[in-house]
């Protein structure tokens, strides 16, 4: 069984985590499931069958008041006005440089109502930077001690809610709520792995027995509880990036090729005129996705090369692992702009140039959301 780490934040879950004996670690200051049969196991359960995540680190903020939607229009990058109430959208909060604060999903649940998900490091980040830049009259209130969420992620997600007795009858980037012994349970359509899949917003006090019958549920059709390594394999092969990584403040939404969450049309969003500016002049770094052609597998801060000789440097890995759904090694980079298009580049891995063919993303193909 796993110890107790005292100096790391703890989910309200932690205490299955131990029981199940997952291997822990620290992730953004809390101490979190990194595998628990191991991330491969795990990555192939979600791949074809279904898995199980505690994600209650995920930041939790709500934000109300007389238009509440409105006021976040004039912040956030994407654009609110496309979504309607019971719906979800992926956004991002950026710096006057254009650089990514933070991503996450803001869930409308009316012009005067939203619920936001940012990630765990930045969470406290972006509630204050939200409540210094919005209006008097809006509320930004930190629920991160309040909620915790469940990703149940798979083809046989739906099978598992079912089994659940849980209403699952939404769609991608749609949400509904159920009660749950008395508590109002957020089920949103959205994940991160690329699967078909699910994450349940719920009030800690029904946290645990959610967790209990997910779990019971999903070994039913040979799911199993899965851990940060294996979602981070999943996210990578489906491209999806990481903020610290493949996103940052330094690191804007054109260069990591995400403009398409970029509401351009707005007349006011934070990093809005340094963000046209790089679109209209074009950005001097691009995000490639690299597939490995020899033995050798990408890792976050490597170097990539134009040259199998070493000699002219022309970006870095952001993120990368070895895909067990390809078995070969894939990669997110960020290179000088000239080079983007470059059909081939070469890592340096421990001093050895791998070679690697740059391909489109996803890596591979997952099932319909």
């Amino acid at each position: 069984m796993a110890t107790q780490s005292a100096d790391l934040l703890h989910t309200p879950l932690f205490s299955r985590h131990q029981e199940l004996g997952a291997k822990c670690a620290d992730f953004g200051g809390w101490e979190m499931p990194i595998e628990y049969s191991g991330a491969v196991a795990e990555h192939g359960a979600v791949r074809s069958r279904v898995g199980i995540f505690d994600v209650s680190h995920m930041g939790k903020l709500r934000v109300t008041g007389p238009g509440a939607i409105a006021a976040l229009n004039t912040i956030v990058a994407s654009d609110l006005a496309k979504i309607g109430n019971g719906q979800a959208q992926y956004s991002m909060l950026c710096n006057a440089q254009g650089g990514v604060v933070d991503d996450f999903i803001i869930y409308r649940f009316t012009e005067n109502n939203v619920f936001i998900i940012p990630n765990a490091t930045n969470a406290n980040e972006v509630c204050e930077s939200l409540r210094q830049l919005l209006p008097e009259g809006i509320t930004v209130e930190n629920l991160h001690n309040e909620y915790g969420i469940i990703a149940i992620q798979g083809p046989l997600s739906m099978n598992v809610l079912g089994r659940m007795e849980l209403p699952f009858d939404c769609d991608y980037m749609n949400w509904m709520q159920t009660d749950v012994d008395g508590e109002t349970v957020i089920i949103c359509r959205t994940g991160y792995t690329g699967e078909i899949g699910f994450e349940l917003v719920a009030p800690v006090g029904v946290l645990q027995q959610l967790w209990d019958r997910a779990i019971i549920a999903a070994a039913a059709v040979d799911g199993i509880p899965a851990g940060l390594g294996a979602r981070d394999i999943l996210r990578t092969e489906m491209g999806y990036p990481l903020h610290g990584q493949d996103i940052s403040p330094s690191i804007t939404p054109l260069e990591a090729k995400i403009s398409w969450a970029v509401g351009w049309d707005k007349p006011e969003f934070m990093g809005r005129a340094t963000l046209h500016s790089s679109r209209a002049q074009g950005a001097a770094r691009k995000r490639v996705a690299l597939k490995a052609i020899g033995r050798g597998i990408p890792r976050a801060h490597m170097d990539v090369y134009s040259n199998q000789e070493l000699s002219d440097k022309v970006g870095q890995i952001t993120s990368g692992t070895f895909s067990p759904t390809l078995k070969e090694g894939i990669a997110l980079a960020l290179v000088d702009s000239e080079h983007a298009k470059n059909e081939s580049m070469f890592i340096d891995v421990r001093g050895k140039a791998l070679e690697c063919a740059s391909v489109a993303l996803p890596f591979i193909s997952a099932s319909p959301k």
